[in-house]
């Protein structure tokens, strides 16, 4: 594909378009995609290219750092008779559930508070991971100690080739939640935390699909050959600049991921990831041939006039997993530097932050688990050791995939939401109508586009200005007080008086996150020597039409900023357990 600097502004409105597709489609290709004895109308076939740019149409992990969304959000009222306050969240493209994990790892250092978050995705692909991911940080320790689940965690989350045992748990876990989901009482009494009734009963029957395809429906490694896919997908997205392709990976690295405020990203690691698709290697690379199923996704392309379902990898292949968890932490000597070099790779830190999220995530339902302190609170006045206090539950409910401008319409959400984060593949939802869904007050977080390396710096500053547009549109006003930060654009709820310095959200911790590439639809598809059938016979695909019903919103909101690091805003609401406030990092 031709990228040459004149194109950056066509691949922008793609990316818009794209990003405004009806999602109905999407959850249709699920359903397709995903049966384990096919379709008799339509053959579903692999394809490895997607929309030719590097951040692909599906995003399968944050760009950027994990958030504690309670210090994102307004504090509580202190005149409130509430016993035990909630805190309900609207999340429109969190992936990976890490703002999730990072807001109830470090719940203890707030005051006790019930949350609920409410997920919006635009496929079930990306609802499919977020359970998965969450069935397996919650895991029981003594059926699985927090270094296997620290290192499944990485694998599942950010490689595309997992070693034998991790793909077996996999299996093993798809296995037992293509189960759950058909059955709603099962379901609760397993997994009290997660909340599927909002879904459509046709988004429940694909969600079950995809666990069904995950847990080896489809024998065989033809079913997702990863790798040729990741290698198809590469030569799409460099062209003539594969076989330099060293070179070019080295070059986004240092002159823009670098720049950015990335430093720790080591070039081994970077250069190994775009090659292979693997992050995190924890073991030998021999280890690592079994493909991560669950990194495919579906998409419907247009063959002969007919609608044909078609699978393969169209995520990131430009900037990795390396931002969310692995360029920032809170034990600052992780972050230090010999020589003007990091002492730490990107790939070391996220082992560490993960590890240490699972430690704390042991709180909830074992809080006698934490690796050592097994009693985990100290004596009484009297020396009697005390039980761990235990806190408040937590529900994760998940909305429909179409939902975001029909969510007013109904009283329970209306008015609901202290905070709402919208990740920067899902700015085009920003409407008044979801505005209307925020509680007075309540704080909007918009995940910049800071570390996507397609997009120049003149982009950069042209989305930002387009994110302020949509937000104040919607009844939003800028946060005052703080840095301003190149990673998240902070707003609070127009027509309450402005947030002063003390309620205004920071980094707790680990800095600002977003989540979520700006999902692309595929505009080349593949010749037919790069498309892969799963079946013999099946038709090569064609390029994909977009549909007039394509929004074009949004096609001035997608020019992404550049730059050096997101200065670390400084109003964040410290957590009033703390005796010193957290270090800014």
């Amino acid at each position: 594909m031709n990228e040459k600097g004149g194109d950056y502004g066509q691949q922008l409105k793609r990316t818009l378009w794209a990003l405004a597709q009806p999602r109905a489609g999407r959850e249709g290709v699920s359903r397709i995609i995903w049966k384990d004895k096919g379709c008799p109308e339509r053959t579903a076939m692999t394809t490895p290219a997607g929309s030719g740019t590097g951040f692909g149409s599906v995003s399968w992990w944050g760009l950027s750092p994990a958030v504690d969304l309670q210090a994102e959000g307004p504090p509580v009222d202190p005149d409130s008779q509430a016993e035990n306050p909630e805190l309900n969240v609207l999340l429109l493209g969190s992936v990976d559930g890490r703002h999730l994990l990072r807001t109830l790892a470090r719940a203890a250092l707030w005051p006790r508070r019930r949350f609920h978050f409410y997920v919006l995705e635009n496929n079930l692909e990306a609802v499919a991971r977020h359970i998965l991911i969450f069935s397996l940080a919650l895991e029981d320790p003594e059926k699985m100690g927090l270094q296997e689940r620290s290192e499944t965690f990485l694998e599942v989350w950010g490689n595309a080739l997992l070693r034998p045992p991790v793909a077996a748990f996999v299996r093993a876990q798809a296995g037992r939640l293509a189960h759950l989901v058909p059955e709603p009482d099962r379901l609760a009494e397993q997994l009290p935390w997660l909340s599927l009734g909002a879904l459509k009963f046709r988004e429940r029957d694909a969600l079950e699909a995809v666990f069904r395809f995950w847990a080896g429906g489809e024998k065989g490694p033809e079913a997702f050959p990863m790798s040729r896919l990741w290698d198809s997908r590469l030569r799409q997205y460099l062209g003539s600049r594969y076989d330099a392709r060293h070179g070019v990976s080295d070059w986004d690295l240092h002159m823009k991921l670098h720049d950015r405020g990335a430093r720790v990203i080591h070039t081994r690691e970077f250069r190994r990831w775009r090659d292979t698709g693997v992050a995190f290697e924890l073991r030998d690379s021999s280890a690592y041939h079994v493909p991560n199923r669950t990194l495919a996704s579906g998409r419907l392309l247009s063959h002969r006039g007919e609608r044909v379902a078609a699978r393969g990898y169209w995520g990131d292949i430009a900037t990795g997993p390396f931002v969310a968890f692995g360029i920032e932490a809170d034990d600052e000597t992780l972050l230090r530097t010999s020589n003007g070099q990091p002492v730490k790779t990107a790939g070391e830190i996220t082992e560490h932050n993960v590890a240490e999220l699972f430690r704390e995530m042991a709180a909830w339902g074992h809080p006698r688990a934490a690796e050592g302190d097994p009693e985990q609170v100290q004596g009484g006045a009297e020396g009697s050791p005390e039980p761990a206090p235990v806190l408040e539950p937590f529900t994760v409910h998940f909305l429909p995939l179409d939902s975001a401008h029909t969510l007013h319409h109904k009283s329970c959400y209306k008015g609901q939401f202290q905070l709402l984060y919208v990740a920067c593949g899902m700015v085009h939802l920003l409407s008044p109508e979801l505005g209307a869904c925020v509680a007075p007050r309540g704080r909007l977080i918009v995940e910049l586009a800071q570390f996507l390396v397609d997009l120049r710096q003149e982009q950069l500053h042209a989305f930002s200005r387009r994110v302020g547009e949509l937000a104040q549109a919607a009844g939003f006003a800028p946060q005052l007080g703080g840095k301003p930060s190149d990673t998240f654009a902070r707003f609070y709820k127009a027509g309450d008086s402005a947030p002063g310095h003390e309620d205004q959200a920071v980094e707790s911790g680990t800095p600002p996150p977003d989540v979520l590439a700006p999902p692309l639809e595929a505009t080349d598809w593949p010749s037919e020597d790069r498309t892969q059938p799963l079946e013999p016979g099946t038709p090569p695909s064609e390029p994909l039409k977009l549909t007039s019903e394509s929004q074009a919103s949004l096609l001035e909101a997608s020019v992404p900023p550049t730059g050096s690091q997101a200065p670390k805003s400084e109003n964040q609401n410290v957590p009033p357990e703390t005796k010193s406030p957290i270090p800014d990092l």
